[in-house]
């Protein structure tokens, strides 16, 4: 069964920060096997709250998905993540096709 992220954020107020998160992010991507599930295959954000963007990510299992968001150099990137924009992100398993 496949991991996924799902990341639910606000507008992005530091595009600096997101620019940097986006660096660091892509080569933890890649050791991990991530995919950012775009077009017809990203869920649709239908009653958003504070919310405007959402993002589905999604990992060959369950337990890579943890260990991406437990990885040392994840939780550094994640730290302008946070500081471009708030944001929740939930892992969970599923077979979303």
């Amino acid at each position: 069964m496949k991991g996924y992220w799902l990341v639910l954020g606000t507008d992005v107020t530091d595009a600096d920060a997101q620019a940097d998160y986006g660096r660091l992010w892509a080569p933890i991507a890649a050791r991990y096997g991530a995919r950012v599930r775009r077009g017809d295959d990203a869920p649709a954000l239908v009653e958003a709250g504070d919310k405007s963007r959402i993002l589905l990510v999604e990992f060959e299992s369950l337990a890579l998905a943890k260990a991406c968001y437990d990885d040392p150099e994840y939780q550094a990137a994640r730290a302008f993540a946070l500081r471009a924009a708030t944001r929740e992100l939930v892992i969970f398993a599923g077979d979303l096709g």
